[in-house]
């Protein structure tokens, strides 16, 4: 990835653009404001649980389309990391896990959330089309759909703190999740933003990327809209 570009005002402008999709990222949906505020029942905090895992549990098979797609080794040995940081290594391990746990602790059986029975129509549809489009468009351009983790940090810092303020019925070893993100996140989205600005020199490339990474706010966009539709105030 030392192949020659654009000057680094260029470069500079590309990632602008992509850091003010953080005006499009769903910590601002109206739902989640009201989650981070404390306004939220508990049957909405256990819908969005439960609806949320479906997103969870495909994190991997995005990540393995991406590693199948790509033709560069060294992102392959450094994004595999990704699907252990989810799957775990050894059975009781990772994110998914992590994530059965908080609904156990939200009041929720591992059952309800592995067999979807709460989960929404439109959930599953926005969820299914970012897989499909980690497998069918060009791999640089599925990681450039990644960059929301760009925005991560700061909404996993401010849900912990909401859920441990506002939330004291979920029992606060159900946050594992949470606090494990808050590494793993600025680690994930800073290799991704080494790759796409290597890769994307042309400003057609650039604009495939900023493209891409819209549509990643669009699906998580609509995961709200659907949950919020389900569970309403």
């Amino acid at each position: 990835m030392t192949t020659t570009g654009p000057t680094r005002t260029e470069t500079g402008g590309f990632v602008e653009t992509l850091r003010a999709h953080s005006r499009r990222y769903h910590d601002r949906h109206p739902f989640h404001v009201r989650m981070n505020a404390g306004r939220l029942s508990r049957r909405q905090i256990q819908g969005w649980v439960a609806n949320r895992f479906y997103y969870q549990e495909n994190i991997p098979r995005k990540d393995a389309a991406i590693l199948a797609n790509c033709t560069d080794l060294d992102v392959r040995r450094r994004w595999i990391r990704r699907i252990l940081d989810h799957d775990g290594r050894h059975p009781g391990e990772g994110g998914i896990e992590a994530w059965l746990r908080l609904g156990e602790a939200a009041g929720l059986s591992r059952a309800e959330l592995r067999d979807h029975r709460h989960l929404v129509p439109g959930v599953r549809f926005a969820v299914d089309a970012y897989v499909n489009f980690a497998r069918t468009r060009p791999w640089v351009e599925a990681v450039a759909s990644s960059l929301t983790e760009l925005f991560a940090p700061d909404l996993m810092a401010e849900r912990l703190a909401a859920f441990e303020r506002w939330y004291s019925w979920i029992d606060p070893a159900g946050l594992a999740y949470f606090r494990a993100r808050l590494d793993q996140a600025p680690r994930d989205c800073e290799h991704a933003l080494e790759v796409v600005t290597a890769y994307c020199r042309s400003a057609e490339s650039q604009a495939r990327a900023v493209d891409a990474l819209s549509f990643k706010c669009d699906v998580l966009w609509a995961i709200m809209d659907a949950i919020e539709g389900a569970y309403p105030e």
